[in-house]
């Protein structure tokens, strides 16, 4: 019996498609990283019987990033990016370990079955799956065909069995494609990120953004926005004139008539005009003619089109759109989300999906009657060869899906409807009258046939009033004749919508990465969302732009990164050569890269203008431990300390607040330290501006405060305050927060564990001695009499927080409260705990992991 293995994309399409083919048959168990669960039936395969193993990764197993020195921004010219450093292929969430999970489940294997999305990035991970299992399973004989792959658009019966009994081959082109993609946006984005970012943040205080950013992709994303925003600062707004005239075709009645010539820009002529026409008592009917007109209905849905009306119609930003559209996707909902087609194949059961809908309140009676009269063909849209448009698969509820999901469900059903319900059909009534030498005309519209109208009312042709019945050559007595001055007006910031268009037209990103290009720009501070989801550059944003513009316009316009699209397309096709187009496109904007650092200082004029330069930023906090004059604190992101007498920047942790600690100093560099904290219920922790940026001591990395110096003395230190090893993460360390009293606690120099202790104790101090039972220090704690919850009325102890059953009810563990995810400025975990190689001063060994005490610990667990 051969075993196959099967993986898919998340683990709630693997248990999907598990009980599709294995008909609700499985054993199901947790794999070994946690995340992931493995899926398993016997059934046949290939004619054979076959032990199936199915189960996923969580999208991208591997990530691309360059070698260990080449990601310091401090030690590496970001020129050699381009081409020198190497790159290598690293986890994408080390903590999953999803390599090794995939070696374990493949070990053995004879066959896999890729179940991945089928787009250009789903062949990628196919391939990222590939390299990790291949070399475990079992070798096979010399022609035998070990590597299938399946191709589905929905989570139905139909479609996944249909995919298993047609399967085909990963597209080894279409993953170089996206492989190609990730180096030239890692390369050529973190050169030009780093070099802006360093050299503006060196100079300003008051840019407000952590990272100045740069994208292939991203930054003609900016510029449509900047374009636009120009567009209304030069607009200048002009006056014209327009001549209207009402006709009474009976007593009660009027009606407004259009002027043919629509408006004119100069007075004394629309005067003219004005006088001519008053001159006149009535207003004869010149002609009148009647025209059948149809609306046509939609073309089925693509991925663009839903993240328009997303954002136009239903007020979601595109990236939660996209959100939303997978995990509808991911239940079975809908059909596979991502996809540029708008024509459904001949073979697709549209009737099929339609019956889907026919108990629903909201559009029963619609379809109801489609299916008993005959439902049209969907009209001939685009066909790009990935996916059918997107389409409901199954029925749903409000109540199942709730808020934003039924909003976003509704719209894709009702759209869906449309495209297989007639073209609305209305009678357009055109009169023409002359009023004097000059011509009016009204227009009057009469639904003949709503048609998909039903269903989308909001494409509904509006109520008019009706036009009288009248002949050429009739004639009305003219109720007013005026004249109105009006002003053009400019045109307004860009919606979301129409940026997804501009986007879409001019080929920058794709149907999955334009909502991720977007949000980018909002996140890096380059735009705010205004009401209507309109987006307004900041000032950050169109200095930028400018600067751009001034140096080298390609850099911010569309049409390279266009260019490149197509040629990164090609590869996908077999057309063009991966490490040619690779090559070429690096070299292209290496030499760009080298002309901008030659020219920034047009960019930097731009800024002069729009920002302060750091000396004129903040407000003094703590002293310099080299002229002993007061820095600066900079509250702008990114928060830092600005020395304007030695013109030094120290960069500070991010999202929190700073403070003066007590004006104590470092005893290394004499830098008074500052406090960091989260706020009154997360983490604090003080440290010194020159060691953050400095690390004294081999043992350290950039970005570590005093709860992780391993300075063997000093009172703020690790050696000094550190209590315990980390009850939940490997490398943390509990360590005391001295200024935390009353409500004393310690909190772990890695991650967000933090544990209350000791409430109003008058002191709390770690002691030289160590518990004999887990090696943690242990701990001094000293109460005020009347506040004692000691036994006996004692008001000190000494005991370990762990293992001391005294201390046992005064301990509770909790998550910390983050504003954000703690920054570290892009530094991984230390591999020791920072009190040398598993030794505290002394001579003493670091604390170990209690063990009996974890459990009481984790039921105090908040």
């Amino acid at each position: 019996m051969k075993t196959v293995l099967m993986v898919a994309e998340k683990p709630s399409l693997a248990q999907s498609i598990a009980k599709i083919l294995s008909r609700g048959n499985m054993s199901s168990r947790k794999g070994l990283n946690g995340a992931c669960s493995v899926h398993e039936y016997t059934g046949s395969f290939i004619g054979q019987s076959a032990h199936f193993k199915m189960t996923s990764v969580c999208g991208h197993v591997m990530t691309l990033d360059f070698i260990g020195k080449y990601n310091s921004w401090d030690k590496v010219d970001p020129a050699e990016l381009f081409s020198k450093a190497p790159t290598e292929k690293k986890e994408a969430n080390p903590k999953l370990t999803m390599v090794k999970f995939l070696q374990v489940e493949g070990r053995g294997c004879d066959c896999i079955v890729l179940w991945l999305d089928c787009d250009k990035e789903g062949e990628n991970i196919c391939f990222e799956v590939l390299d990790a299992v291949l070399p475990v399973m079992n070798k096979p004989r010399s022609s035998e065909r070990t590597i299938y792959r399946a191709k589905f658009s929905s989570i139905t019966d139909t479609d996944i069995c249909n995919a298993m009994n047609h399967l085909g081959e990963p597209n080894r082109n279409e993953a170089l494609s996206v492989d190609a993609r990730q180096e030239l946006d890692l390369r050529i984005g973190c050169a030009f990120t780093r070099f802006q970012t360093k050299y503006f943040q060196g100079k300003y205080g008051n840019l407000d953004s952590s990272l100045i950013s740069f994208g292939p992709c991203q930054t003609p994303t900016l510029g449509f926005c900047v374009e636009r925003h120009d567009k209304i600062q030069s607009f200048k707004p002009e006056t014209y004139w327009v001549l209207q005239a009402k006709v009474n075709p009976e007593k009660e009645s009027s009606l407004t008539l259009d002027w043919d010539r629509v408006r004119v820009f100069d007075r004394e002529i629309a005067q003219m005009f004005l006088n001519i026409t008053k001159m006149a008592k009535e207003a004869k009917v010149e002609s009148v003619s009647k025209k059948e007109k149809v609306k046509q209905r939609p073309l089925a849905l693509n991925t663009v089109e839903m993240l328009r009306v997303a954002s136009a119609a239903l007020g979601m930003g595109p990236q939660h759109a996209m959100q939303i559209a997978e995990r509808l996707y991911m239940q079975g909902y809908i059909s596979y989300p991502r996809t540029e087609t708008t024509h459904y194949p001949e073979n697709f059961d549209l009737k099929g999906c339609l019956r889907q809908q026919a108990n629903n309140p909201y559009w029963a009676e619609t379809v109801k009657a489609l299916l008993s009269e005959g439902i049209n063909r969907p009209r001939k849209g685009h066909d790009a060869g990935d996916h059918p448009p997107i389409t409901p698969m199954k029925a749903a509820t409000e109540a199942e899906l709730g808020g934003d999901g039924w909003r976003l469900y509704e719209y894709i059903t009702r759209h869906f409807i449309a495209t297989v319900s007639a073209d609305c059909k209305y009678l357009q009534t055109t009169i023409s009258f002359s009023i004097g030498p000059e011509r009016f005309t009204c227009i009057g519209k009469v639904v003949t046939s709503p048609g998909f109208t039903e269903i989308m009312p909001w494409h509904s042709i509006p109520l008019e009033e009706s036009l009288p019945h009248c002949e050429r050559g009739d004639l009305f007595p003219i109720g007013e004749i005026k004249l109105l001055e009006k002003q053009t007006s400019p045109p307004d910031y860009l919606t979301e919508a129409e940026l997804i268009t501009l986007m879409e037209k001019h080929g920058i990103g794709t149907d999955a990465s334009i909502p991720v290009h977007i949000n980018n720009i909002c996140q890096r501070n380059y735009v705010t969302v205004e009401s209507g989801r309109r987006l307004k550059p900041t000032n950050l944003g169109i200095v930028l732009v400018h600067g751009y513009y001034k140096i080298d316009a390609e850099l911010v316009l569309p049409t390279i990164r266009s260019a490149v699209e197509k040629q990164l397309n090609l590869i996908a096709l077999g057309k063009a050569n991966y490490h040619q187009v690779l090559e070429h496109t690096l070299d292209i904007f290496k030499r760009k890269f080298h002309y901008f650092v030659d020219s920034i200082a047009g960019m930097d004029e731009l800024m002069e203008v729009s920002f302060s330069p750091l000396a004129a930023t903040g407000k003094p906090l703590s002293r310099c431990g080299k002229c002993h004059r007061f820095m600066k604190y900079i509250q702008a992101k990114p928060s830092r300390l600005h020395c304007s007498h030695c013109d030094d920047t120290y960069s500070l942790p991010q999202n929190g607040t700073i403070k003066l600690y007590k004006e104590l100093r470092c005893p290394l560099d004499d830098f008074e330290l500052v406090l960091w904290s989260s706020g009154s219920r997360g983490k604090s922790y003080p440290l010194c501006p020159y060691c953050y940026n400095h690390p004294p001591f081999r043992d350290m990395k950039k970005g570590m405060g005093c709860n992780e110096c391993t300075h063997p003395t000093c009172q703020h230190s690790l050696s000094m305050l550190g209590i315990g090893q980390c009850v939940e993460c490997e490398n943390g360390v509990l360590v005391l927060d001295s200024t935390s009293g009353p409500k004393w606690k310690m909190a772990c120099n890695k991650c967000n564990v933090i544990v209350h202790f000791f409430e109003n104790a008058h002191k709390v101090r770690v002691s030289p001695e160590t518990c004999d039972l887990c090696d943690a220090a242990l701990v001094d704690v000293d109460f005020n009499k009347a506040k004692s919850p000691l036994p006996g009325d004692e008001t000190q102890h000494s005991g370990c927080v762990f293992c001391d059953p005294v201390f046992q009810d005064l301990v509770e563990l909790k998550h910390a409260a983050m504003r954000h995810p703690m920054h570290r400025g892009g530094q991984g975990r230390r591999q020791g705990r920072g009190r040398g190689k598993g030794r505290r001063p002394g001579g003493r060994p670091n604390p170990k992991k209690p063990k009996d005490k974890m459990a009481a610990l984790a039921a105090y667990f908040v």
